[in-house]
């Protein structure tokens, strides 16, 4: 389908405007799927993304793989223990060399059996010599940048992308207090969402909702501030505020973190990293909280809870982190029903985009944002 740029413009407008005057967005944008097509060239191809810790690649042979729109990716730590990414793509026929997750020591092609190093260099292609045009130096597989920044590692498929330590500058300015390369992963929890990714992204960041849907778990403890969100260029929201633990009671199970024990109990803050990453940081504990869409009317939420290192020590932390885990998953599946239905509502000839609160001025940032991105 090709998008009519002109109808759509005009659509949008009322979301273009002052938040005072501003309505949410078309149904269009979060259910056709020429948008996603249009996210995935605009967007997700020239941002830096989220993609794994380096937890997850500790070990020299330690892999993983991952689809990203339509992209297969394949993450390894090799034999120099440095982490590196590369297009999961075998320069034969294209298959993927690498299924899931785990530890190897090579990569072999489960179609013609041609094998690639942890570096990405074709170490073997069974039966080739008789190709005059076939360069086993130029057959690597395509490597795609990657970076750390506090141990959580970004990737961009783009040959020429932002500079990473510009785009994490600003990050690091606000949130290098969490010292998160101090933390280890605790567990990565995958949710699976019948609903546009950008309804995700919406849903983290409404503060509106808060009060109204969780009461049972974390809304009675919330008390927002619109007035200290900080909304920056770029779709980039960042929020210093006073909330509990997140577990059911609000009080911490580890105590605070070493680094930050002047800050208090209620210590709280996230930031929305574009355009897909959220992070939340507490007294005792680090969230990474990442939107993948998997169709236009699909998405995933992987969850990363961290903790400081030397808490993996205590004898009960498998327990301790388990209530972490419980809680974030019944926190997601309050909000569930109310995605999905918002999923369903764009398919409603009654459907008409609303007015915005005052409480939406984030949503309101990063959908203009958006829509800046795809050029309407």
């Amino acid at each position: 389908m090709t998008l009519d740029r002109t109808s759509l413009a005009a659509q949008v407008r009322p979301t273009r405007e002052a938040l005072a005057r501003a309505r949410h967005a078309p149904p269009q944008i979060y259910a056709d799927p020429s948008f996603l097509a249009l996210e995935k060239e605009k967007i997700f191809l020239r941002d830096w993304l989220f993609v794994a810790r380096i937890e997850e690649l500790e070990k020299p042979g330690d892999f993983l793989t991952l689809r990203i729109l339509g992209e297969p990716v394949l993450l390894t730590c090799d034999k120099v223990g440095k982490r590196r990414a590369f297009a999961n793509v075998c320069r034969h026929r294209g298959v993927e060399v690498a299924q899931g997750s785990g530890h190897a020591e090579r990569f072999s092609c489960p179609y013609h059996g041609w094998v690639y190093g942890l570096d990405g260099g074709l170490l073997g292609a069974p039966l080739m010599d008789g190709n005059q045009a076939f360069d086993a130096a130029s057959c690597r597989l395509p490597e795609l940048a990657l970076e750390d920044w506090g141990g959580n590692l970004f990737l961009c498929f783009t040959p020429e992308p932002v500079p990473f330590a510009s785009f994490i500058a600003p990050f690091q300015a606000e949130f290098g207090l969490l010292h998160q390369e101090r933390c280890r992963l605790a567990s990565k929890i995958p949710i699976e969402l019948d609903c546009n990714w950008k309804f995700a992204v919406e849903n983290l960041l409404d503060i509106y909702h808060v009060r109204v849907l969780h009461t049972k778990t974390f809304g009675a403890q919330f008390a927002a501030d619109a007035k200290a969100i900080n909304l920056r260029p770029g779709g980039i929201v960042t929020y210093f505020y006073q909330a509990g633990a997140p577990v059911p009671d609000g009080k911490s199970l580890f105590g605070r973190m070493d680094w930050i024990a002047e800050r208090g109990d209620d210590f709280a803050c996230t930031a929305r990293l574009p355009p897909n990453t959220h992070l939340f940081g507490r007294c005792d504990s680090v969230r990474y909280l990442v939107i993948w869409p998997t169709a236009v009317d699909r998405c995933r939420i992987d969850c990363y809870h961290l903790f400081p290192a030397e808490r993996f020590a205590l004898p009960d932390f498998a327990a301790r982190n388990q209530v972490y885990r419980d809680f974030q998953i019944t926190v997601l599946e309050e909000d569930r029903p109310m995605v999905v239905s918002l999923q369903q509502a764009m398919g409603s000839r009654h459907y008409r985009p609303g007015p915005m609160a005052g409480l939406e001025a984030t949503i309101h940032h990063v959908l203009n944002d958006y829509l800046d991105r795809i050029g309407l």
